[in-house]
């Protein structure tokens, strides 16, 4: 059934006024970055600055040491993905291709960790590590994060996909379960372990609730901390500053998202093996 030309139109405006929606706020971010601190105050206020400010950058940048901020953040995320691969993986596969004793209730119990939000249980994680002396560390950053509920939800989905007549096969030609797992699942789920990358990474990245608790100086902060702590200037947000702190820490993610687009779509309309 064709659809009528009206419709098409309708389709059109509809996901032009999304993305509008959604692309203004980014768009106000990169035009008050570039303005002048006095022309953050203008009321109505200028979406286009008179003259592109790129020093702002800079001093955002200098501000503190945003070079060690970056570093902490890369570690801090990518040693999270990493973890989390390394635990996820084997318990999604368990999950989905096994049996045994209390096996639902044990997958009801991970989902139900889904709910329970971090800052209910951020002051029992915090002093154990604090009596692991891991407080100000990266390792503090890391291992509270070294399993994700979703992650191993969303990877046994994906697992329970791949007909048993694969795994059968290589069952009678002697491979282990291991080499079933990293030859022959993670291979296929590799769209969906591409959407868990991004998502962890985005999060973590983000995140400024666990490294404020955690950090008590520059040497482990990462860079939404760093950044929040921009200086102001009498008494006020230097707006411009600010925003400019914000376009550096949305970068590596926008970078990221773009070369993982195309992953992350099939991940969302995978429907089997071929």
């Amino acid at each position: 059934m064709k659809t009528s030309l009206p419709i098409k139109i309708l389709n059109v405006i509809g996901l032009i006024v999304v993305v509008i929606i959604f692309a203004m706020p980014f768009i106000w971010m990169i035009s008050t970055s570039l303005k002048t601190l006095g022309e953050t105050m203008i009321f109505p206020p200028k979406w286009l600055p008179d003259e592109l400010i790129w020093e702002n950058f800079m001093e955002a940048w200098n501000s503190g040491p945003f070079l060690q901020y970056f570093i902490n953040s890369v570690i801090v995320s990518v040693g999270i993905l990493m973890l989390q691969f390394i635990t996820v993986i084997p318990a999604a596969y368990a999950f989905a291709r096994y049996e045994f004793r209390c096996k639902n209730i044990l997958f009801g119990l991970v989902m139900v960790t889904m709910m329970i939000p971090a800052q209910l249980i951020f002051l029992p994680v915090f002093l154990n590590l604090s009596d692991w002396r891991l407080l100000d560390t990266l390792w503090g950053l890391i291992l509270p994060f070294a399993t994700s509920a979703f992650g191993i939800f969303m990877l046994r989905q994906t697992f329970k996909q791949v007909p048993e007549e694969l795994l059968e096969a290589a069952r009678l030609d002697n491979s282990s379960e291991f080499k079933i797992m990293m030859k022959m699942m993670v291979p296929m789920a590799k769209p969906t372990l591409i959407t868990l990358g991004l998502f962890n990474f985005i999060t973590h990245w983000n995140d400024y609730f666990w490294p404020l608790v955690m950090t008590t100086t520059e040497r482990a902060r990462t860079l939404p901390v760093g950044i929040a702590q921009l200086r102001q200037v009498d008494g006020g947000v230097a707006w411009n500053i600010l925003m400019a702190g914000n376009v550096i820490l949305v970068i590596p993610i926008l970078i990221t998202f773009f070369f993982a687009q195309r992953q992350i779509i099939r991940a969302f309309t995978y429907t089997g093996v071929k």
